[in-house]
């Protein structure tokens, strides 16, 4: 069973208030979903995740391919048996690893641009470790280096032995450097790739199809226009966003405008505190990303008074909660001296404590932000 129902629409903006409901449960929307990449959120365990108010996760398909393999998962039973966790799971479809493992690698970059940089991948460009085909990607195995091909049919038949409750159609999430010429014929994939990934679909998971185009207002509009006129249970929208938070809203607003409005939205992969209200102002509903926690494990927590950082040795003298506001488990029964002592000592439990905090804090920011849009603040 798959429904989303709007519970309410704001009337400053394209937010609103929605309930999406999938076998393992409802995710009240917006909502921010951690990424627990190879099945599990790094230092936590499942009910620890489950503790700090998470409504649902993402899993990434490429990794889990890569180990345990999706057979090994599918004999657990699902995904959800095999990690422990009966909240509904989302998996990507591998198509941010197109990016990550192709040009993402080849110029040092992530798909967020901090500053506006020269169009240096041109049409007829290929990455250096992977190829991009007409019909898939070819891959080399960071483990072991063995040749890996994924597509729309080989996406879908591992994100069904997964198992998890919405699975994303194969796509090519293109370079932030990518021209227009590039971006059109990028395009022409994603878009036969998701007519691909309807087609031969068998299980009854949900399954979305993802909008690209780039920063190319008339690239995204085509994109949501051809993706939101099929099937899918739900879009995503990937890819980059520009290099400010005005393009972001901007990009996923002129989206969300063509997007069918019984239907949820996806923004992959963006989810700094600052994105949420832009996020949610622009009409998305769900969003990921790996902030809280990659943050954590170098010691930067995010509190009611900004970005603080848990290295810096005059902290080992700061008995206050890492924020005197939070109500976590942390902040009610731990020091900063303390969490800073482990961070600087290179401890485990170090890590674990601020992922912890930091995941209380953005499930506790999306909640915020629907009680904004019931309020009619938003």
């Amino acid at each position: 069973m798959f429904e989303f129902k709007i519970l309410k629409r704001s009337k400053k903006s394209r937010a609103r208030l929605g309930v999406i409901t999938t076998p393992h449960g409802e995710i009240e929307t917006p909502a921010f979903i951690p990424v627990a990449t190879r099945a599990t959120v790094r230092t936590l365990s499942s009910d620890e995740v489950g503790q700090v108010g998470s409504p649902a996760l993402i899993c990434n398909t490429f990794h889990l391919h890569i180990t345990p393999g999706e057979k090994i998962v599918k004999k657990a039973g699902s995904i959800h048996t095999f990690m422990n966790w009966d909240k509904p799971l989302m998996t990507d479809s591998g198509g941010f690893q197109v990016f990550s493992f192709g040009f993402g690698t080849d110029h040092g970059m992530s798909k967020v641009l901090k500053e506006e940089r020269k169009k240096t991948v041109v049409l007829g460009t290929q990455p250096q470790k992977i190829k991009i085909t007409e019909d898939g990607v070819h891959f080399k195995s960071p483990l072991d280096g063995r040749p890996l091909f994924l597509g729309p049919k080989e996406s879908v038949a591992i994100q069904e032995m997964l198992g998890a409750d919405i699975a994303f159609a194969f796509d090519e999430c293109p370079s932030p450097l990518a021209d227009k010429e590039y971006m059109q014929k990028s395009l022409l994939k994603t878009h036969r790739w998701a007519k691909e990934c309807l087609k031969i679909r068998k299980s009854k998971q949900a399954l979305f199809g993802i909008v690209q185009g780039g920063a190319f207002k008339e690239l995204r509009e085509e994109s949501a226009r051809l993706i939101g006129a099929l099937p899918f249970e739900g879009f995503g929208i990937g890819g980059e966003f520009g290099y400010d938070k005005k393009s972001l809203k901007r990009i996923v607003g002129i989206v969300t405008d063509i997007l069918p409005e019984n239907k949820p939205r996806h923004v992959l992969g963006i989810g700094h505190p600052e994105d949420f209200s832009i996020i949610a102002q622009a009409g998305g509903d769900t969003f990921d990303c790996i902030v809280p926690t990659q943050y954590a494990r170098r010691g930067t927590a995010f509190t009611s008074k900004g970005k603080l950082d848990l290295n810096k040795r005059d902290l080992l003298l700061d008995q206050k909660p890492i924020d005197p506001n939070c109500k976590c488990d942390v902040c009610k029964n731990y020091s900063r001296s303390y969490v800073s002592h482990l961070l600087r000592a290179h401890e485990l439990t170090g890590m674990k404590l601020a992922s912890y905090h930091n995941l209380f804090f953005f499930n506790n920011l999306a909640n915020e932000l629907q009680r904004n849009i019931k309020n009619d603040e938003l």
